[in-house]
Order: C-alpha cells, then structure tokens, then sequence
C-alpha cells in the first residue's frame, strides 16, 4: 500500500475513533484501535523524516553563507538516511500474526534419555528469553522424562500489555524457531565420552481466537484416559486426560496436566485453534507466494534448522549460514542474535518482494 494511502487510513481512523457511537460497538472499536495502533510508528516515522528534511533545507541554506552550519547539515543528512531506512522497512507488508500471541511445542526425537533433556535445554532457552523481554509465559501441557527432561511440552508465550511495536511481539520474534533442532553432545548417559548427535522438534504457531477459528462438534473425536507421569507412572486416578482428533485435518492434540477433564479440553481446544489458523495461514500464504524463494520461508519445517554443538560452544542456523560461539549464552536466554538474522533474511526478501 502507498503512503499516501496510508496517510488517508490514519486519518479516517481517528475520525472514526473520536467518534462515541463507535466504542458502543466494543468488537468494531477494538478492531479499528488495533489498525490506528499499527499505524501509528509508519506515520511517527513519515512525520519525523519531514521535519528532518524540512530542517536539512534550511542546514543547506545557512550552510551556504556560514560554514559552521555544514556539520549540522551532515548530522541531519545522516539522520534522514536512518529515518528513510526505518520508513521503508515499516512499509513492508505485514503479517497478519505479528500481534498475536504465540503457542510453542518442544518434542524429544529419536535419542531417548538425551533428546529429552535437550528438548529441556530448549524449554529453558525460550523460558528465560521470554523473561528477559518481559513476555508471560504459561506452560499447557507437559510429558516429562525420567532424568529430568521433556517428552514433550506446549507453552504459550504472551505480549506484554498492549500492542507491541513492529518485530517486537511474540509472533515475529519466534515464528521462526519451527523445525528440527539438533544437539552434537556427550550425553550425560555416555561413559565412553564420545559425542553423540540426537534431536527435537518445535512447533510454533499464533495462537488464534475463537471468533477467527470455527469448529464443529461434529468434526471431533474426543477420548479421555488416565494421565500419566514419567516412567508411565499413574499420577491421576481418574480418567481427565483429554486426546482430541479434529477428523477433517487428522490434526490430534492431548493435554493431561489439568485436574479436570473440562480444563484439560479447554485447553486442548486452545492448542487445535492454532493449529488450525496456522495451517490456514500456511495456505494462504502459499497460494499469494508460490515463485518466492526466501531461505527463511520455504524451509520445510521438519528439516534441520539450527545445530547446537557443545564441544566448540558453537550455534549454526542452516536456514541463514549464520554461525556464532556463544551457545552458553545463547542457552542462556540471549538468542537476539540469531533470531534477528533470521528477521532481517525475511525482511530483505519482504522487501524485493515489495518493490518487484
């Protein structure tokens, strides 16, 4: 969309808002706060590159009759760069996820004992990213491994209030995280010493809201068994875990850590609505992208994203050719600087894309 489009939108925006019969409809005023709030940084942006260009003109001027003006006018010649580099990144198209909340899956893969506990370390990693950028977390569901790691694990990552700025919300900061992790490591099990390589799965997808997602009843298969812990250990007495098939996808989701059967398919529910949207998502977005062949998004996502190798404290991700040695820190909870290589390979592609 033009920016001059843009700039109409805005406008008509707040007209709109300021009007009281509009936030009678409660549904329409959140709709229409939403886009005035994304709105807003392109028109802050726009607005800010015009005083600057307005001030350069006079730099120039002032420059011509006094000399000590020219260091100001390179001041702001380098300040409209910056401004006309962040206009044109913010005008790239949007993904319609980018404020919602974010529903993360850990799997172990074949390794046993080992993928488990890296399926752990993973878990840590996100928790601790996650506090460091004051994001809520709420773990749904978890399968945890005898030695202390995760079988598997659902978390949902939330924004912080409000709606976050562009590139920094849950959604853009993980939905690329999704595929196959792999660990070259001596596992704890290991006697020999000898590194072995195992793996885990993550799923990330937006978490959708009932009005976006409709599901029949009549398009679910819903069983109920007794939860389990580690080891297969009973740890409920009553039959409250809850295994949901949806019958057209063949999506299946369980969730057992609940003590109520209800609670347990209420939040079933929650994981196949954004499954569901994700999948429309994925569609739609194949249809509108089909010739695009951006690293980032054409990765099958059960393909080997990212290794994680200890013995050199080295990160490589696979999709970007991006490799550091820092994976302590990384673990940690300092993964920026891997995800924002990721970020900026989409938004370099976004933007050709634009512009072709």
């Amino acid at each position: 969309m033009k920016l001059d489009d843009l700039l109409g939108e805005y406008y008509e925006l707040e007209q709109q808002l300021a009007d009281p019969d509009v936030h009678a409809d409660p549904g329409r005023a959140r709709s229409l706060g939403k886009r005035y709030s994304q709105l807003t940084p392109v028109i802050a942006a726009y607005r800010e590159l015009q005083q600057v260009e307005s001030d350069l003109e006079a730099a120039h001027e002032l420059a011509a009759e006094d000399r000590s003006f020219g260091e100001e006018a390179d001041r702001l010649e380098a300040e409209r760069e910056r401004l006309t580099e962040r206009l044109r990144v913010l005008l790239v198209p949007r993904d319609p996820a980018d404020d919602k909340n974010v529903i993360l899956e850990v799997k172990a893969g074949e390794g046993g004992e080992e993928s488990a506990l890296f399926a752990g370390d993973l878990v840590r990693m996100y928790l601790r990213y996650a506090e460091n950028r004051g994001w809520k977390t709420e773990v749904i569901d978890s399968t945890a491994s005898d030695l202390g790691g995760y079988k598997d694990i659902t978390i949902a990552f939330k924004n912080k209030g409000g709606a976050p700025e562009p590139g920094e919300g849950v959604w853009p900061r993980l939905k690329f995280e999704g595929g196959v992790h792999r660990v070259q490591r001596v596992p704890v099990t290991e006697s020999q010493g000898r590194i072995h390589t195992s793996a885990a799965g993550v799923l990330v997808v937006p978490e959708a809201e009932e009005i976006e997602v409709e599901i029949s009843e009549n398009d679910l298969r819903i069983d109920v068994y007794r939860s389990s812990g580690p080891g297969g250990q009973s740890v409920n007495t009553t039959d409250s875990a809850v295994r949901i098939t949806h019958l057209p996808s063949g999506i299946v989701v369980s969730c057992q850590n609940e003590k109520s059967q209800l609670q347990n398919k209420e939040q079933a529910m929650r994981i196949l609505r954004a499954r569901l949207y994700a999948e429309a998502q994925a569609s739609a977005d194949a249809e509108a992208a089909a010739e695009r062949k951006s690293q980032v998004r054409t990765v099958d996502r059960s393909e080997r994203v990212r290794t994680y190798n200890f013995p050199e404290n080295r990160i490589s991700d696979h999709r970007v050719g991006y490799k550091a040695y820092n994976l302590d820190q990384v673990l940690d909870g300092e993964l920026d600087g891997v995800l924002q290589a990721l970020i900026d390979a989409d938004t370099t592609e976004r933007l050709e894309q634009a512009q072709s």
